[in-house]
């Protein structure tokens, strides 16, 4: 997949807690200055928003959580529960596994095929939809 990937050491149970997405909290606005937008070359960043006021940036004082990849057929979600995000487990997932949640990103503006190509998805779902962008209603 996209970066280095977590994966599981031991069997971990459907609906289980894994690993707080952690890292420093920052404003949107100093969020918006460290993003990579716009640069050549696939999305790849850090930040997390948790709300319109937080953004959690795992570049700085991050954990293992900032490893996971995205997956169109993720075994886990991420979760905010008090202004913290949690990565949980969507079902049971075995020794060795990846973790994969998914990214769900979304853009401002429509999610043109030239958007959708500056967010490649490789996560080799039978149902990847070729985007980490979230699907559009």
């Amino acid at each position: 997949m996209h970066g280095r990937g977590a994966f599981a050491t031991q069997r971990i149970l459907e609906g289980t807690r894994i690993i707080e997405y952690a890292g420093e909290r920052i404003a949107p606005a100093e969020a918006d200055r460290r993003d990579p937008d716009g640069r050549p070359g696939p999305h790849h960043t850090f930040l997390f928003a948790i709300d319109d006021d937080i953004v959690i940036d795992a570049g700085v004082g991050g954990n293992e959580a900032r490893w996971i990849n995205h997956s169109c057929d993720p075994n886990c979600d991420a979760v905010v529960d008090d202004q913290r995000i949690w990565i949980e487990a969507i079902r049971d997932i075995a020794p060795g596994e990846e973790l994969a949640y998914d990214y769900a990103y979304e853009l401002p503006e429509r999610h043109t095929p030239a958007a959708k190509k500056m967010y490649p998805c490789s996560c080799g779902a039978r149902k990847c939809r070729g985007t980490i962008l979230a699907k559009k209603r």
